[in-house]
Order: structure tokens, then C-alpha cells, then sequence
């Protein structure tokens, strides 16, 4: 994995992270990168209480925003930001003050490296709407100056649109911490990690190949369909 000046990671949940690039973000910080995750909502709509229930809706947001901060732990980021926004209301949000608030982080860190949800291959509203203030603020920096913006694709189509990952990087050697970034989102994981484990403890082929492998897209600037 390429040695980055500073990683800046954006998503708009506690747990986006877990899942699909906690690998990488750990071998980031394990070489020596600065890694910065802005985390825009607590998760405080999420449907899981836990399994089982271990929180109620009024407890959800502090026990949500602890689990985050031991996934970060987990990971080894030192600088995790917690924006403030509600979760489930990204989507309404000001345009301008979302990229107003991704181009002042972009202006403090000056990072080399990007990584968020790909605007149009996400699924989720709120990750949907992460993507695009990103996208935005970065298509304001003058070419030559842009960091790489490495994108997370999952919807249905992404690979008939955009292709193949552009980057598939190797995580198999912080594989402890990826799992147990998932597991730090107890309330929303419980019911996925134990079957995970002991999928990878039987070696089965596509858990491995989902866990030691992550999967991102070069923002496709040529292609910019972004409003």
C-alpha cells in the first residue's frame, strides 16, 4: 500500500468504516500515516438495539458514539472527528454547508489521499449525499492540487457502470483489527460477527476473500456526473 502524507476518511455513519476499509486504515496508521475519520452522525436512527437488546432509542446515541470511539481505538486513529450532524437528515442538508464543511477539513489536513462513498453507488441517502459534498469540494481544487479520492461502491450496478476496482488493497495482515473494529459496533454487528468468525476459522473462501481485501474506485472525474 502506497505511503500516503495524510489519509482523510469521510462517512456519514459510526460502522461505515468497519466494514470496508478498516483494513486499510489500520495499515495506514500501522505505516505511520496520519489517518483523520470524520464520522458526520452518531448513527442515532439505526434500527439494531442490539441482539440482544441492550439499548433503547434515548441510549442509542452515547452507546453508539462509545462504540465508535473503540473502533477507532481499534484501528489506531488518533484523530477521529465527530461532525454533529443527524442521522438520516444528510440527504437534507445545505449543499453548501456540507461542502463548506469537507473543504475546510481538506484545507486544515491537506490530505494525499481521500476515501468515501462513491456518489451514485452507495446505496444509503445519507451515504449518497457524503459522497456528493466530497466530490464537490474536491472538484473545486485546481487539478494539479487534488488529493486522490479513493471511493466505496456497492449498489447493484456499480461494476457494469463504472468497472472493476481500480485499487484492491491487502488487509490480510490486520485482519485482528478489522474484526475487531466490527466488533467494537456491537449493537448493530452481534448478529454478523459470529458467523463471520467462524466462517474465517473454517477458512471459507469467500469470508477470507471478503476480509483480507478491500475494494475502491478512483473518482472518475472524466465521467463526472455530480451536480
Amino acid at each position: 500500500m502506497e505511503k500516503e502524507r495524510q489519509v482523510l476518511v469521510v462517512f456519514p455513519h459510526p460502522d461505515d468504516e468497519a466494514f470496508g476499509v478498516s483494513g486499510t486504515i489500520s495499515t495506514h496508521v500501522k505505516n505511520g500515516t496520519p489517518v483523520t475519520y470524520a464520522c458526520l452522525t452518531l448513527g442515532e436512527m439505526g434500527r439494531n438495539l442490539g441482539n440482544p437488546p441492550f439499548a433503547t432509542r434515548e441510549t442509542l446515541p452515547n452507546v453508539r458514539k462509545k462504540e465508535l470511539q473503540k473502533a477507532a481505538e481499534v484501528m489506531g486513529i488518533q484523530d477521529l472527528r465527530m461532525m454533529g450532524l443527524r442521522d438520516k437528515t444528510v440527504e437534507f442538508e445545505d449543499d453548501e454547508k456540507l461542502i463548506k464543511m469537507m473543504a475546510n477539513l481538506i484545507e486544515e489536513l491537506n490530505p494525499s489521499l481521500i476515501i468515501t462513498f462513491y456518489p451514485g453507488y452507495s446505496v444509503h441517502p445519507d451515504h449518497e449525499a457524503t459522497g456528493r459534498a466530497v466530490v464537490r469540494a474536491v472538484r473545486r481544487i485546481p487539478k494539479e492540487n487534488r488529493p486522490k479520492l479513493h471511493c466505496v461502491a456497492f449498489s447493484n450496478n456499480h461494476e457494469d457502470e463504472i468497472g472493476p476496482p481500480d485499487v484492491i488493497n491487502d488487509v490480510s495482515s490486520v485482519i485482528d483489527q478489522k474484526i475487531g473494529a466490527m466488533k467494537a459496533h456491537i449493537s448493530q454487528t452481534a448478529w454478523m460477527i459470529a458467523d463471520r468468525e467462524e466462517k474465517l476459522k473454517q477458512k471459507d473462501p469467500e469470508t477470507v476473500a471478503w476480509l483480507q481485501n478491500e475494494r475502491f474506485w478512483n473518482y472518475q472525474w472524466e465521467n463526472d456526473k455530480v451536480l
